[in-house]
């Protein structure tokens, strides 16, 4: 019988690498790598040997890379996934990153920042992935019957307290301010990298259990906007890594409502592009039912609006009403005077209110009630708000197309082009061309055309 051919094993240079960054020896490895699994339960008798038999390219079996990776990650500081140390054996593609709704805080961490560091890297499998049907609606099942994280607190890494949650905090609202007015093409690069490297940094640090809610707060709501700018730059694929990430994070957090907006404000928009408006009106339903008792009327309002956009979308005109109905009764209770809405929740009041019914109008060919929300909506919104006001714009103009005032549809759309040309926003962009294509019926009156050359002119 012939001899069975020897199977060459390849050095692991990504190990070697970290070992390297973490300044730390064979035998320092080894003995991080038993004391962490002592904390799991696990009897490990690793030394300086096995350390090199690793380096070697062996890959030892179970739970040990993962154990390995937070050895190591605590080390640097930072988290460290198996795939980086070069233990993942396929189990780790690109395709699959960010897709999973992770059962531990340690599984969430260890998901979450190996999505940022694959979208800093831009790996083409990730930046250029298509959206998984499936994972519009089974996170929202996973977050519904998942129970609270009993602890987030950790011991390990360099100290964290509310002075850093507070400073990712501001960073949001400045991030946010600067998405407003210049669109999240300019924006979303920075972002992203300082999710990387600081927000990486301070989830893999040592927090007490208070601390640690606010930082996967604060997480959440950062990688929810990463999200958001995902959509705005034309990756849907990516943005909805980004909100399964959000929703986990929130539910580290404690925070059932923040989990409850993810599903209605990000995730249903999301299917709303998409069109899939079952999808819409499932998430807005999961988040009203899962943060039912935790959320201000502000917030429920919202929620009743994201469904009421599903319902527009399948052409079910009454089951709509009914939502809407109950979306303008639920702010109708929002007290702004009693200061008790999240900051994340603050912005949705009877101008937002109106560009959702806007939008549920146009979808159910009423076009005089769409025109009607659409100029409420602009005339809520600050100028600062430079790509809101052009999709609003864009609204109107649809609505004026559907009740064929064509000329005076294709001066506000004009209007829409000059501040939309100012952001750099694929929505913006999709807006525009729907508008187009709903004036092609009339592509023979002058307004028309000098608006497609317009348009033209501005794409080039």
């Amino acid at each position: 019988m012939a001899a069975r051919p020897l199977v060459a094993r390849q050095p692991n240079e990504r190990l070697q690498t970290l070992i390297q960054e973490a300044a730390c020896s064979n035998a320092g490895l080894a003995r991080r790598v038993n004391m962490t699994g002592a904390e799991r339960g696990l009897d490990l008798r690793y030394d300086k040997t096995s350390v090199a038999r690793w380096l070697r390219g062996q890959q030892p079996r179970g739970r040990a890379p993962g154990i390995i990776a937070e050895a190591i990650g605590r080390k640097l500081g930072r988290t460290v996934t198996i795939d980086e140390i070069g233990m993942a054996n396929g189990k780790s593609l690109a395709s699959g990153i960010g897709l999973q709704f992770a059962p531990t805080v340690l599984g969430a961490v260890e998901q979450v920042c190996e999505l940022w560091r694959s979208d800093v890297g831009r790996r083409d499998l990730l930046s250029g992935s298509a959206v998984a049907a499936s994972a519009l609606v089974e996170p929202s099942r996973d977050w519904l019957i998942t129970g609270p994280d009993p602890q987030v607190a950790r011991t390990a890494g360099s100290r964290v307290g509310m002075p850093d949650v507070a400073a990712v905090r501001a960073t949001t609202a400045a991030l946010v301010d600067l998405d407003h007015r210049f669109g999240s093409g300019h924006v979303r690069p920075v972002l992203v990298h300082y999710l990387n490297s600081v927000v990486s940094g301070l989830l893999s640090g040592s927090y007490r259990e208070s601390v640690g809610r606010e930082l996967f707060g604060a997480a959440a709501r950062l990688t929810e906007l990463a999200g958001y700018m995902a959509v705005d730059t034309g990756q849907p694929g990516l943005a909805q890594r980004y909100y399964i990430q959000a929703l986990r994070l929130a539910q580290a957090a404690g925070d059932r409502a923040y989990g409850g907006y993810v599903l209605a404000a990000s995730m249903s928009h999301l299917a709303a592009q998409l069109g899939n408006p079952r999808e819409i009106a499932q998430l807005a339903r999961a988040a009203q039912e899962g943060a039912r008792g935790r959320v201000t009327p502000r917030a429920e309002a919202m929620f009743h609006a994201a469904e009421a956009r599903g319902h527009a979308l399948m052409g079910d005109a009454s089951t709509c009403q009914a939502a809407a109905g109950r979306a303008l009764a639920a702010l109708e209770q929002a007290d702004p005077d009693k200061g008790d809405d999240p900051v994340w929740i603050t912005h949705f009041d009877a101008g937002y209110l109106a560009d959702e019914l806007a939008h549920c109008h146009r979808d159910l060919g009423q076009a005089e009630p769409a025109a009607r929300r659409a100029k409420e909506a602009l005339a809520a919104l600050p100028p600062s708000r430079t790509r809101r006001r052009g999709i609003g714009l864009v609204l109107l103009a649809t609505a004026q197309v559907q009740q064929r005032q064509v000329e005076q549809a294709c001066h506000t759309g004009l209007r829409a082009m000059e501040l939309l040309g100012t952001v750099r926003s694929s929505r913006g962009a999709e807006y525009l061309d729907d508008l187009q294509q709903r004036l092609e019926p009339y592509a023979d009156e002058p307004a028309v055309r000098e608006f497609g050359a317009r348009l033209e002119l501005q794409a080039a």
